[in-house]
């Protein structure tokens, strides 16, 4: 490896670090729905709205923060993002009623939103792009590397010492994070510039929207389910702190898992290829994690490969992007990680209607559903330079 390819290295290395930041401040709350229900003395439907209000939020700001901010230095761009995210975090910490965790919340999500779609932007425009897929593993391996071991960390700090204690983490873990990149990322970083008018014309183009559209449905459907995992395995299985922990750790490695498939099929087969199998694969897991009753080791293999399959799609699905419109995917990337927000609050909401309607057994079957509308909009949205790896 020559000293330009080791430079490049370390920047993605670097760029995953802060994903990692921006990962478990997303998703810890997870983990800890219960005792933040608990806390506030609400449903855990109810503190679903943590995950809920973060992707409203991160879908609103983030693809016109990264627009604005296009001809800035990147490297500013994201310490600015962390610094809202140590904020936010620290809100929270003393949040006194569940409004105010909320509002925490919000800016969480602004602050995430501005880093992992310029994280990826630089880390696709890096490298050339029979290598972007290999790439984008590395820089979005932050996220699941915080999905492997921050998520399943905060549940047990959750139920060891309190709620509170996992938020002070993450803005512990942030400014950490912060320190590190202030000291060693290079300034200059600049990226294909993009403004509001390019926005525009992404929102305005039929193909773009309906491809940036696919991760909405398929996180969607994965999120009916995973955002109510924990209060499911206390119902069904009776497990508490170490059982819980135990099975969103397991989630976590197959996330990990997952994402380096993600990124060796989309080098490999094509993006389009993956996006089929993976959906497919979800269409097929989603409805037996719910309505067969089976031994806690069966559900915790399964829950296992249906991570796997989940989290393959992430890399896919940003080197598609990437590819059909390079010029453009600053922008393109930003929507994408908007809309993982907007699955998992369009998945927080539906499996809160659905527990509330019908109970626990039918989230994997609606769940299973809403991903197959993903797999019609991945074939709805197809061009013909990616008629070769036919949909369906």
């Amino acid at each position: 490896m020559n000293q330009f390819e080791t430079s490049v290295r370390r920047l993605h290395l670097l760029l995953a670090l802060a994903n990692f930041a921006v990962g478990l401040g997303a998703f810890v709350v997870i983990g800890v729905l219960s005792p933040v229900a608990a806390s506030f003395q609400i449903t855990p439907s109810e503190a679903g709205w943590l995950m809920t209000i973060y992707a409203i939020t991160y879908a609103i700001s983030s693809p016109f923060l990264v627009a604005i901010t296009g001809s800035k230095d990147r490297a500013y761009v994201l310490f600015a993002g962390l610094i809202l995210l140590i904020l936010g975090s620290t809100l929270a910490i003393f949040s006194p009623d569940f409004s105010v965790l909320l509002v925490a919340r919000v800016f969480m999500a602004i602050g995430s939103g501005v880093v992992t779609p310029v994280a990826s932007a630089i880390g696709a425009a890096s490298v050339n792009p029979e290598h972007r897929g290999r790439a984008l593993a590395t820089v979005f391996g932050g996220l699941t590397m915080a999905q492997a071991f921050g998520i399943p960390a905060g549940a047990w700090i959750g139920y060891a010492f309190g709620w509170r204690f996992t938020f002070g983490v993450v803005a512990l873990l942030a400014f950490v994070c912060l320190v590190i990149l202030y000291k060693s990322i290079q300034r200059g970083i600049v990226a294909q510039p993009n403004s509001l008018s390019t926005l525009k014309e992404v929102v305005l183009s039929p193909r773009l929207t309906i491809a940036v559209f696919f991760i909405v449905l398929f996180m969607g459907g994965i999120f009916t389910f995973y955002t109510y995992l924990t209060p499911f395995l206390e119902i069904r299985y009776g497990i508490q702190k170490i059982g819980v922990t135990s099975i969103l750790l397991i989630f976590g490695l197959g996330a990990i898992f997952g994402n380096k498939l993600g990124g060796f099929l989309t080098d490999k087969i094509g993006a389009v290829r993956t996006l089929v199998m993976v959906c497919t694969a979800q269409i097929v897991i989603l409805p037996v994690l719910t309505l067969v009753q089976m031994p806690l080791y069966a559900i915790g293999i399964l829950i296992f490969v249906w991570s796997v399959f989940g989290w393959s799609s992430q890399v896919a699905q940003q080197a598609r992007l990437t590819a059909l419109d390079s010029k453009r995917a600053p922008v393109l990337l930003a929507l994408h990680s908007a809309s993982i927000y907007v699955g998992t609050s369009l998945g927080a909401l539906v499996g809160g209607k659905v527990i509330h309607l019908t109970g626990y057994s039918s989230l994997g079957m609606v769940a299973s559903g809403i991903v197959v509308i993903s797999l019609l909009l991945l074939a709805g949205s197809q061009t013909k330079n990616e008629s070769s790896q036919p949909v369906i």
